[in-house]
């Protein structure tokens, strides 16, 4: 027997407690292989699964770095199949700068605080309890629907949805897929809207390396310092201004914003957007500048330790996303034009290149996802949106799916607010939020597959 989106209704109280309990996890992923330690959120994940019948697999792509997938088999096999992805690590914090305990997951006015909250805690949480509720209830979908809850998706996937799609990729392939981040409000009154991300920048980091002459740090002068050369190399990369370029997911991006025809006509300018920024009146000025531009952040540097020891070689790694359409080609152009005469200096590796992915709006799922958010806010449309970090939807999109990622948010939280709490200090999501995405996934699940 088939069910309809009115049977079980998923709880989001459920919601809050296991995101609460994930977040206490603490499974902080510094970039190391032996740290995210998602063993425990996926332990955590397979009891309340298997409490509800579902099979649950493992998969252990190093030790604790484990991910787990739950499946709830489709009754035709040419239906359409959906995979929910949440990954279950979060990024380190800095104690210093948050008002509450970052690992207390305790609710305080309305919202629960704590790493992983809103990336992607919230999102994971609110997929297994639809998952959960529909398995308890008997839900037998039309198509496949698959629970995937990943490790490693904030230092690039590695011990995650990259070693899937090597190593199991039939586990994790679908026809759809939806993971982190929409769900934010937009629009003006007369035309409300809510985002769904269709599209994401590329990676590509760079390690470049810089080489000088060791020496004693008593005798600095006229010595070929690598360090001192690595700072002039920091320092092209702050001030370069790669050129604007407007696309068409920012034109939507634009038109969401309800911003007025005139500054609307500013920011698609090309001409004109960046010193517009320059001088942007409100917050968000850095975000609408990645989305627009090919962004260079040197974010680490490693060289000589020794204090009385004049360094010989000091690496830099560059963050760099890029845009649609930005190749190797165009990335190596971008260099040359920021460092201008230190570029025959340095020696540049690449650390990762993945390219933008993005995904079609014109297809079931884009529709149900409509329907699903017409039920609390019936006069809203979808609007596609790029987003400037990176998810697992671009591993997906490799495996031949169509992957948004999608949530339901509060009106009552800004783009600029919610932006803001990403990787940053007193991360928080409100509790409204996390009962409009539980509902959200199930009923986009049983118009779907049901």
């Amino acid at each position: 027997m088939i069910h309809t989106g009115t049977v079980n209704k998923p709880k989001g109280e459920e919601t809050v407690e296991l995101l609460q309990a994930m977040i206490r996890n603490e499974c902080v992923n510094d970039g190391s292989a032996t740290s995210g330690q998602e063993v425990r959120n996926a332990d955590l994940l397979a009891g309340m699964l298997e409490g509800a019948g579902l099979d649950v697999e493992r998969f252990e792509a190093a030790p604790g770095r484990t991910s787990l997938v739950a499946r709830i088999e489709g009754s035709d096999p040419d239906a359409p199949s959906l995979c929910l992805n949440g990954h279950t690590d979060v990024v380190p914090i800095t104690p210093d700068g948050w008002d509450e305990d970052p690992f207390g997951a305790e609710i305080i006015d309305g919202e629960v605080w704590g790493r992983g909250a809103v990336d992607m805690l919230n999102l994971t949480a609110s997929m297994a309890v639809v998952v959960r509720s529909l398995a308890a209830g008997g839900f037998r979908p039309r198509g496949d629907l698959v629970f995937f809850a990943a490790a490693d998706e904030e230092a690039g996937s590695t011990f995650g949805a990259h070693w899937m799609a090597t190593h199991h990729p039939e586990v994790i392939t679908t026809d759809f897929v939806l993971t982190e981040n929409g769900g934010l409000h937009g629009g003006t009154p007369d035309a409300p809207s809510v985002n769904v991300t269709v599209g994401e920048k590329g990676i590509a980091w760079r390690r470049l390396r810089v080489k000088g002459t060791p020496g004693h740090g008593s005798m600095p002068f006229d010595a070929d310092n690598a360090l001192v050369k690595a700072a002039g190399v920091v320092q092209r990369l702050a001030e370069y201004r790669s050129p604007a370029r407007v696309h068409e997911y920012w034109r939507a991006q634009v038109e969401a914003l309800g911003l007025g025809e005139e500054f609307s006509a500013l920011l698609l300018d090309e001409a004109k957007i960046d010193e517009l920024l320059d001088d942007f009146p409100v917050d968000g000025a850095g975000y609408m500048h990645a989305c627009t531009h090919t962004t260079f952040s040197p974010n680490v540097i490693v060289g000589q330790t020794k204090t009385n020891v004049i360094p010989d070689v000091v690496d830099i790694d560059v963050d760099i996303r890029t845009l649609p359409g930005d190749g190797i080609d165009e990335i190596n152009a971008h260099l040359r034009a920021a460092l201008g005469d230190l570029y025959g200096s340095v020696e540049i590796t690449s650390v990762m290149d993945e390219p933008s992915s993005t995904s079609r709006t014109d297809s079931a799922l884009w529709d149900a996802m409509l329907r699903a958010v017409n039920r609390p806010f019936p006069d809203a449309t979808l609007s596609p949106w790029l987003t400037v970090g990176a998810t697992d939807a671009r591993v997906h999109r490799e495996l031949g799916a169509v992957a948004y990622g999608a949530g339901l948010l509060s009106p009552a939280i800004s783009p600029a607010e919610f932006g803001s709490r990403f990787h940053g200090n007193n991360e928080r999501i409100d509790v409204e939020s996390l009962h409009l995405t539980t509902h959200f996934f199930h009923d986009v699940v049983t118009a779907l597959l049901g």
